[in-house]
């Protein structure tokens, strides 16, 4: 017997006047726009730190960890978007994550929990994202003035700008030729890097390949943990809901189809980089293995112009993983500030919408700069974020919204999902905040080297 309908803590009438949702969140797209948008906020330059996590795993392990974590992602995926889809049949489409939580679980609180994870998720995307532009400018411009004065906080500066200009285009929707040209930029920097790591790692003077573990078992474990964690969070983004919100209703199926482009575009992009990074450099993988292909000392390993394609394209796609993950913020604020009453492009809306994105980016370019050390910090928001929403939420929603007898299979794989992910949330929140730790020692405000 079907549960009668729960209020909708946003009814649609509400949502006549609010511009986080008319303007911000627009319904407008197709299943493909969803693709494009789920492929900007998973597949990124993150991928690149998958040859170190399997050097903490090895072949098999890390082969089957980055086979089930993209499994489960993809099964939590659909029923996050299968409740989605029931709410909506019942009348009550939600279009954000926090009001999805607080409606199926009936608590306010969950409303709150939800919004503090996504704010510390996206706000700390946005800074690693504008960090790392501005890394890749530093290593453009070290390479073509070896002597030159400036600094990484310049160039994160000139990031900061060149975001602030993009961050005024006004919908989630409006991403959307962006997000294409993302999903082609990691393809594009993922086959350049396949390709490097191949002509390294099959050349004369390749570095030879360690492919052992640790020594020590408890070394073995920790590092495992910490692989583990990694791959978790390559395959998180946290903002699904507002991705299906960009769709136009009714929105059965479609979400489905983006699924299925996106983790296509994973399985090429994860499992080639993986492969070819920990098979050039085995337990030497840096964590990001353009270092290992770019070494402090000596020549680098694979052709210049190969390597500054990839540098340049990864650059690219930064500015569209920044902006993806700025609209939770971007709605949140035109919610409050806008007047849907007076239109999108109007005066009264247009010159609060360029204060608060611009005040917005200021603040992350200025972080940036602040703690070039960001992935530390940002290691540990994964842990306590991403898993949660990615990996936690989905099956406990399922679970309550279609309430599978105790006695299915289906029932009892989410109630599994969710004890072990949130062991993996816990260690991997270790396993990030002692590595910060270690790491406090070399950590200094406004620095122009990124500690990795």
């Amino acid at each position: 017997m079907e549960d009668p309908p729960t209020p909708d803590p946003l009814p649609d009438s509400s949502r006549e006047d609010d511009a986080g949702a008319a303007f911000v969140l627009e319904s407008k797209g197709q299943w493909w726009h969803a693709g494009f948008h789920l492929t900007t906020a998973i597949v990124g330059p993150t991928i690149l730190t998958l040859p170190y996590a399997f050097r903490g795993l090895g072949w098999v392990p890390g082969f089957l960890c980055l086979t089930v974590m993209g499994v489960v992602t993809f099964y939590s995926y659909q029923l996050m978007s299968l409740v989605l889809e029931r709410c909506e049949k019942k009348g009550r489409r939600h279009i954000r994550f926090r009001e999805l939580a607080a409606d199926v679980l009936g608590s306010g609180w969950m409303f709150y929990f939800v919004i503090f994870i996504q704010t510390a998720i996206n706000t700390g995307v946005g800074i690693g994202a504008i960090l790392l532009a501005g890394e890749c400018l530093q290593i453009m411009y070290s390479n073509l003035l070896p002597n030159g004065t400036m600094k990484l906080y310049e160039f994160i500066a000139i990031a900061t700008v060149v975001m602030i200009v993009l961050s005024q285009l006004p919908t989630f929707h409006s991403l959307r030729h962006i997000n294409l040209v993302s999903l082609l930029l990691s393809l594009g920097y993922t086959f350049l890097v396949v390709g490097a790591c191949v002509h390294a790692g099959s050349a004369k003077d390749a570095p030879p390949k360690d492919y052992s573990l640790e020594t020590s078992e408890s070394a073995m474990v920790f590092s495992a943990f910490t692989s583990i964690s990694i791959i978790a969070s390559l395959y998180g983004n946290g903002i699904l809901p507002e991705i299906q919100a960009t769709l136009a209703p009714p929105v059965a199926g479609k979400m489905l189809k983006g699924l299925l482009m996106c983790y296509a575009v994973i399985f090429v992009t994860f499992y080639s980089a993986a492969v070819s990074g920990y098979w050039a450099f085995g337990n030497q993988s840096n964590s990001n293995i353009l270092k290992s292909l770019m070494p402090d000392e000596g020549p680098s390993l694979a052709p210049t112009w190969l390597l500054g394609l990839a540098i340049v394209f990864v650059l690219l796609q930064l500015f569209a993983i920044g902006l993806v993950y700025s609209q939770v913020a971007f709605e949140i604020m035109e919610k409050k500030s806008a007047d849907v009453k007076q239109g999108m492009f109007s005066k009264r809306n247009l010159i609060p919408r360029l204060v608060l994105r611009t005040i917005y980016m200021i603040f992350c370019g200025f972080f940036a700069a602040m703690l070039p050390f960001f992935g530390d910090v940002n290691a540990v928001v994964g842990a306590i974020g991403f898993i949660p929403l990615d990996f936690i939420l989905p099956m406990l929603l399922y679970n309550i919204s279609f309430k599978p007898p105790r006695s299915s299979l289906t029932y009892w794989v989410n109630v599994f999902i969710m004890v072990v992910f949130t062991g993996v949330g816990l260690l991997g929140a270790f396993s990030s905040i002692r590595q910060l730790v270690l790491d406090a020692s070399q950590f200094k405000l406004f620095s122009s080297n990124v500690v990795d």
